[in-house]
């Protein structure tokens, strides 16, 4: 069974998944939906426009313990799918400084996130799963923390909805610096944004199985 999801998961990666959306954010975020609107925007820099969550901590109250910070991409809705994504935390430095990822999002109470979180504990730089329930830790593998400074990061994360298995990826695309593997959310939207800090994004690449609410 080791064999099998381990094969799986590197024909899924071979397999190339096809680019289903990709924005450099240059003409808007229109196809983002924030759980609050007050707390993101386009913000114009040397490099042109990236998309901005500015508030540390929005007006959004989750009805689990969870990030508070959220962006979702309306559509479309993937199963396995590959996440590309440039990164930049602009708050200052301490134990907790983060940003998230969210995918297999259904609704405000079941999704999963990743924490990048600058000092790993329980609740920081870890694969989560939030299910009716304030937000659990699931991953198997993670790092010290993750290193955040002034500059911009790249981040992947792998999802293969078949066997479960979820790795993260932090500049190096070799080599994940987290693991897990559930089959609770097969599928669902993805998003961007942080627990409770700040941060910009901006050259984000989709590939994915599209989901069919029919099937």
């Amino acid at each position: 069974m080791i064999f099998l999801a381990l094969t799986t998961s590197i024909g899924l990666a071979e397999k190339k998944l096809p680019v289903v959306y990709k924005t450099d954010f240059e003409n808007g975020a229109t196809e983002w939906s924030p759980t609050d609107d007050a707390a993101w925007k386009l913000r114009k820099t040397e490099k042109g426009f990236v998309y901005s969550q500015f508030v540390k901590r929005s007006k959004y109250e989750p009805p689990h313990r969870s990030p508070y910070n959220i962006s979702l991409l309306n559509t479309p809705v993937v199963g396995s799918f590959q996440l590309d994504v440039d990164v930049l935390s602009t708050h200052e430095d301490y134990g907790h400084r983060d940003c998230c990822l969210f995918f297999g999002y259904q609704n405000p109470a079941n999704f999963y996130y990743v924490h990048l979180g600058k000092k790993t504990d329980d609740h920081a730089n870890q694969i989560f799963i939030v299910k009716d329930a304030p937000r659990i830790k699931i991953s198997t593998k993670t790092t010290d923390g993750t290193n955040w400074d002034s500059k911009w990061h790249h981040v992947r994360i792998i999802r293969n909805a078949e066997t479960g298995q979820i790795r993260v990826y932090f500049d190096d695309m070799k080599t994940p610096i987290m693991e897990a593997v559930n089959r609770t959310f097969k599928h669902g939207k993805i998003g961007l944004g942080s627990f409770d800090d700040t941060g910009d994004w901006d050259n984000l690449i989709l590939r994915g199985e599209l989901y069919d609410a029919t099937d």
